[in-house]
């Protein structure tokens, strides 16, 4: 039951029905005896300005989970951004400071890349080709530098998207090559589909699956279907591959470190989620 205790992490959205992080959050909580609880809030996003200030003067709110639309909009309501947040133009966690300042940080990357290097894929001194320089993409991008990918090759269609992003990369990661103009996945150790091929039938695969290594890690964040074309395609050939919803689980324990809440393994959160 909860109680004016209780500690709150929001979870930030429009709309509403798109929620359902609490439903792997909670059951976690309640497993481990922690009085701790998410709590599914719409707002608005032309009321998300002046709604963000308030909800952190509540007693016991320790921070907030942010989903689309409101991502790109916390950056300016938050005292500091991580260098992967600002790196991505965006954040998805806000956490409440002893002093009482804002922290946003980004997270879907580091789903991605924990569950890469659970699977025992080297990350540090690879090269990485990401298809797709949006929210999703970008943050994956921010990750995989932080864990020190020696070359890092972007694409978007969107020529202009992909080159602030490779500017963002190189002014916080000045020594990392970053080049971009090229979906060529031909000799990288691990290439991303970070765009939305993949949701609908009959979507093109994202790269030419012909040109890729049987050695090399395919990863995709499409969550519509586990295994999506380009997966299906990826495995045939033998390569090691990470389905969409992996990350999803693998971002769920860095937010409880960001929050305080210690961790939890993907298997465990897996095991007590509701999501039916």
């Amino acid at each position: 039951m909860l109680s004016g205790k209780t500690t709150l992490i929001a979870h930030i959205g429009w709309p509403t029905e798109s929620f359902k992080a609490p439903l792997i959050y909670n059951p976690w909580f309640d497993q481990r005896g922690i009085d701790a609880a998410v709590i599914p809030l719409g707002v608005k996003p032309e009321e998300y300005r002046a709604f963000l200030p308030l909800l952190f003067r509540m007693s016991n709110i320790r921070g907030a989970l942010v989903t689309m639309p409101h991502k790109v909009t916390t950056m300016e309501l938050v005292d500091e951004a991580t260098p992967t947040a600002r790196i991505a133009g965006a954040a998805n966690a806000i956490l409440l400071r002893p002093d009482g300042t804002l922290l946003g940080d980004q997270f879907d990357g580091a789903g991605f890349v924990r569950g890469v290097a659970r699977k025992g894929h080297r990350i540090e001194g690879s090269r990485a080709l990401v298809s797709g320089s949006g929210g999703v993409g970008s943050a994956i991008a921010a990750s995989l530098a932080a864990a020190g990918v020696a070359e890092l090759a972007l694409f978007d269609l969107n020529a202009a998207s992909c080159e602030a992003l490779a500017a963002r990369l190189r002014e916080h990661y000045p020594r990392l090559v970053v080049t971009t103009g090229s979906i060529d996945p031909a000799g990288f150790d691990l290439v991303v589909n970070a765009t939305p091929l993949g949701m609908k039938d009959g979507d093109p695969l994202p790269f030419d699956v012909d040109r890729i290594a049987p050695a090399t890690f395919v990863g995709e964040v499409v969550m519509k279907s586990t295994w999506t074309p380009l997966l299906q395609a990826a495995r045939a050939k033998g390569c090691p591959v990470q389905v969409g919803t992996d990350m999803l689980f693998e971002m769920i324990p860095a937010y409880l470190e960001f929050f305080g809440f210690g961790s939890a393994t993907p298997e465990e959160l897996r095991a007590v989620a509701r999501l039916g």
